[in-house]
């Protein structure tokens, strides 16, 4: 039997992407004993893994943490952050370890200069090169998220108007130069015309907010002339389920909407269809939707993009040009409203 660890600490997306490894582990190595390192906020993304025997999580203290670890006396270490603190952790457990190339000067390449080095490789299969040693393959299924049965969500909950289908929008990210502006937003679900859920945390309520406000006056309808049924209609989900919630709306919806960010790539471990929206990233960074039905919304050849592997708070040019020149040209599947 092979006990092996992989490691990663953050964040909600990074971590649903690792899944094909943690799954062609546990299947492909006779044996294997399968542990994943993550951070406390993270452990509900993991925890309903079948092919994960055993959560360890970074809470307070690194040196907790190690003692935890040491312990375990693992054969081999897959550490897929490759950060500081993942270093210093694999030091000092002294096991065999192996640590996924992280590719920070073509990153700072592409953002400094905007000379492309990367690889045209998907993350997800540099993350299974890290494993390929232990003659691990990638075994084409996909990425994984459970979602245990307690948060999932009876759509008869939710307004009658989205019992019968509904398109999923993920309105928030991390980084403000990676999320439309609201007005964007609006305009966004406008071209939707259709019921619409909003996703997110507690933080993106204000504009969720605006933008229900936004839907719910019907200045330009009467009884004499009422709202198409292809209309927008919202319902504001932001900050009402937990994460394992959000994903069951991501998982019945009939398509979805998200920037960079987490539910994106929840969305593609379900096979949806994705509209991925692209700000100061860039798709070039390996982390698209790791799925074939997916459609990005960019603006393509802009002189300053990427200007950040991560994001900022405010647009450094002033201009915020990546988000608000993106052409919301897209078709949609329909939404059968007979169910």
């Amino acid at each position: 039997m092979k006990k092996i660890l992989i490691i990663r600490f953050s964040s909600i997306g990074d971590i649903v992407l690792t899944t094909p490894v943690i799954r062609c582990v546990k299947e492909q190595v006779p044996g294997a004993e399968v542990h994943f390192c993550t951070k406390a906020a993270f452990r509900n993304i993991i925890s309903s893994n079948p092919y994960v025997d055993k959560v360890f999580c970074l809470e307070n203290s690194l040196k907790e943490l190690l003692l935890q670890l040491k312990a375990e006396r693992y054969d081999l270490i897959l550490d897929l952050h490759n950060n500081l603190r993942t270093r210093v952790l694999k030091s000092r457990l002294g096991r065999p370890a192996r640590s996924f190339d992280k590719l920070n000067y073509q990153k700072w390449l592409l953002v400094k200069f905007k000379i492309n080095r990367m690889p045209d490789v998907h993350i997800v299969d540099r993350y299974l090169a890290t494993a390929a040693p232990l003659g691990v393959h990638n075994d084409g299924k996909g990425l994984d998220y459970f979602i245990p049965e307690k948060d999932e969500v009876d759509l008869s909950t939710l307004p009658e108007s989205h019992q019968k289908g509904y398109y999923a929008l993920a309105i928030g990210a991390q980084h403000y130069t990676k999320r439309l502006p609201v007005d964007r937003l609006i305009e966004l679900c406008e071209k939707i015309n259709g019921p619409v859920v909003l996703l997110g945390g507690k933080e993106d309520m204000p504009i969720a907010r605006m933008m229900e406000v936004f839907f719910s006056s019907e200045p330009y309808f009467s009884r004499e002339f009422p709202r198409p049924e292809n209309r927008t209609v919202i319902y504001n989900a932001c900050g009402k389920y937990n994460l394992n919630g959000s994903a069951s709306l991501v998982r019945q919806a009939q398509a979805v909407f998200s920037h960079d960010t987490g539910l994106m790539h929840i969305a593609a471990a379900f096979q949806k269809k994705i509209y991925s929206i692209w700000g100061n990233t860039v798709p070039a960074f390996g982390m698209y939707p790791y799925t074939q039905d997916f459609e990005t919304m960019e603006v393509k050849n802009l002189y300053c993009r990427p200007c950040s592997k991560i994001g900022y708070s405010k647009c450094p040019e002033g201009h915020f040009r990546c988000m608000r020149e993106i052409n919301f040209d897209f078709q949609l599947p329909l939404v059968d409203r007979t169910i």
